[in-house]
């Protein structure tokens, strides 16, 4: 003789939104807990690093840099056919316009740094907000700022 079937299906209570309360334990926290700082993404780390490095040379060039627009993008527009032999820009100066665009994920992942910790993120990050600005300006580099690496 079969066995009756008992049901187990509960009441489906569905209720769809940013929260949820999964099999009883409770809405998620935040995954640093709430003793911890959250936590810095690599997009926060990158466009903090380059505002103050551009923050630094405005006050070193205040004149020369009134006006500049830096702006912050993941990748360039590239065309495949343009690319032989060029590589991949890191950032773009339009002098026309007095704009840089700088471009994150190039500067990221192209990087061949020897230690990856922050501060050499942070130093190969200013490294090309200052030559972009130099090419904005038509100087050297290291004529924008010669002081600013010099104890390190």
């Amino acid at each position: 003789m079969p066995r009756a079937r008992r049901s187990t299906a509960r009441q489906a209570t569905s209720v769809r939104g940013g929260s949820r309360d999964r099999h009883g334990r409770g809405i998620r926290g935040a995954v640093t807990g709430p003793h911890l700082p959250p936590l810095q993404t690599r997009a926060d780390f990158f466009e903090t690093t380059i505002g103050s490095a551009f923050d630094y040379l405005r006050g070193a060039w205040p004149d020369e840099l009134a006006g500049i627009r830096v702006d912050l993008a993941s990748t360039p527009d590239v065309d495949p056919a343009r690319l032989e032999g060029t590589g991949i820009a890191r950032w773009r100066v339009d002098h026309a316009a007095r704009r840089i665009t700088l471009y994150r994920v190039p500067i990221e992942r192209l990087a061949k740094l020897h230690h990856r910790d922050e501060w050499h993120q942070r130093m190969m990050i200013e490294s090309y907000v200052f030559r972009a600005v130099a090419e904005l300006l038509g100087r050297d580099p290291w004529d924008i700022s010669p002081d600013r690496f010099r104890d390190h």
